[in-house]
This record gives C-alpha cells, structure tokens and sequence, in this order.
C-alpha cells in the first residue's frame, strides 16, 4: 500500500504539471523551443548547438550514422555541417534523444538501469523500422515516423527513473501498469512539447490494433514495433497485439523486400544507438 501511495503521489505530481527533468537536459530542451518556433533561424540553431559541447558531438554522430549517410556521402566533422545534413527536424529527434536518455543516466540501480539500456536498444529499433516502414510500406513522412519512434517510450523512461526512487514500484502496479504508462506518457509527451498529432499516435499504441493494408503514423509504429528484433523490458502483459496474426504475416508478404528493409533498419539502429549513447 505504502508503494502505491507513492505512485498516486508521482502521477498527482504529474497532473499538476510538476513533472521535472534533469538539469542536463536544458540545453536539449532549449533546442526543441527554439527549433519549434517558426520565426527560427539556421544560424541561431547553429549557434545554440555550437554552444553545448555534448550536444554539438552527438549532432555530427548522428548526421553520421547510417540513416543519414546515404549514397557514399563522405562523413561530416562539424557541428555546422551536421546541423545542414540532419535538418530542423531531426535536430527535433536528437534533441528529444538526449532528453529520453537522460532518465536512464541518473539511475542508480543495477538491475533498473540495465532495463533503461535494454529500452533504449529497443526505441532505436523500432525508430530505424518505422523509418522504413514509412518510406517503403505506409508512405508517411520517414522523418516523422524516427522522431516518434525515438520518443515513444519516454514515459515508461520516466517510470523507469522513478522506480529507481521507489524501489519495487513496478512490481507493484501489476495489473495497474498499462493504464499508468498511459497516464505517463501523456505528461512526458506534454513535457516534450511533442506534436499533437505525433502524441496521439503514441499514446493510442497500447490498445490499438494494425488496420490492414497498415497506414499512417500510429500503425507505422505499431508495424515497427511489431517487426522489432528486440524486446522491450517494460511492456504491459496486456500488449497482446505484438502476437503474429495470420492476417498481419499475409499482409507482410506482399512485401517482398521486407527482409532487406529490417535489414537496413538493423544496421541504422546500431550505428543510431551509438551516436546517441556514447
């Protein structure tokens, strides 16, 4: 009782808009406010990044990883460049990133912080698919659908962290767990400034079903998560949807290069993962 009183007291906390990240995390979050403001510039954005050191190293990592170095093009070795080659909105995707990651950071337990990495290896997976998935099966913009999965489970980052606080707190919720990520992940998003459109997708995973032919961003990502060689650590035993339909394995192979693209998808998340943990 005594751990689920806690838990009320986090999501009360939560609801009243006292939800606090990391003050690592400021300039990442200054980024986001900067880059979502329609009035902003290349040269200020270059500037800010320019001005966090982390920030600036994880930003030419990332315009080198395989996602974005494409065709031969030769590797990037300055911020400047690696804010030309990743764009507005990927800058949007690192920038969310190193907030996510920031959760699993701070925590101090074994056992909790080996989970965060495990989701972490997991969000870059399904990040990498539903790039794919969105250039070659949904047709979506593939920007949208990396930022998205990149994102889509800072909620349960953020219950990771807490748990981390409240020792045995996940064990606790049992059943209680997939209604609590949901009520999470709503305020995280929120903190995050993520886009409605792109929130509402997210948030409708846990109890969604893929529409067959799959289309647009939510069955992206559950198509994506679906087709993900890795396992999360932290989904609800109610997540039943990742069960391999009959229906869903006869859709899939009307793809013919679907093996190559999770191929691809693979390699991207391995060299994304790196640039984004080291």
């Amino acid at each position: 009782m005594e751990k689920l009183r806690d838990l009320a007291a986090i999501i009360s906390d939560m609801q009243r808009g006292e939800l606090v990240f990391p003050t690592s995390v400021n300039a990442a979050l200054a980024l986001q406010i900067a880059l979502a403001d329609p009035d902003c510039h290349d040269e200020g954005v270059t500037r800010r990044v320019l001005g966090e050191p982390v920030l600036a190293a994880r930003a030419v990592a990332l315009a080198n990883a395989a996602v974005f170095r494409r065709h031969g093009a030769p590797a990037v070795t300055s911020a400047r460049a690696a804010v030309a080659r990743l764009g507005y909105r990927n800058l949007y995707s690192l920038a969310a990133a190193m907030v996510v990651r920031q959760f699993g950071a701070r925590i101090r337990d074994k056992g909790l912080r080996e989970r965060a990495e495990q989701l972490w290896k997991y969000s870059a997976h399904v990040a990498a698919i539903a790039y794919q998935v969105a250039r070659h099966i949904t047709r979506i913009d593939p920007d949208t659908a990396l930022f998205a999965g990149i994102v889509h489970e800072a909620g349960n980052f953020y219950l990771l962290s807490q748990a981390d606080q409240v020792p045995g707190l996940l064990e606790e919720m049992g059943a209680r767990l997939g209604p609590v990520q949901e009520i999470v992940a709503r305020e995280v998003l929120r903190k995050l400034q993520v886009p409605q459109a792109v929130a509402a997708a997210i948030i409708s995973l846990r109890d969604g079903a893929i529409s067959l032919p799959p289309s647009g961003l939510r069955d992206t990502l559950l198509l994506a998560r679906h087709l993900c060689p890795v396992l999360s650590p932290v989904l609800a035993p109610q997540d039943d949807y990742l069960v391999r339909r009959a229906d869903m394995a006869a859709c899939l192979e009307s793809f013919p290069d679907l093996a190559e693209l999770l191929d691809i998808a693979a390699a991207e998340a391995r060299s994304m993962g790196v640039a984004l943990l080291a």
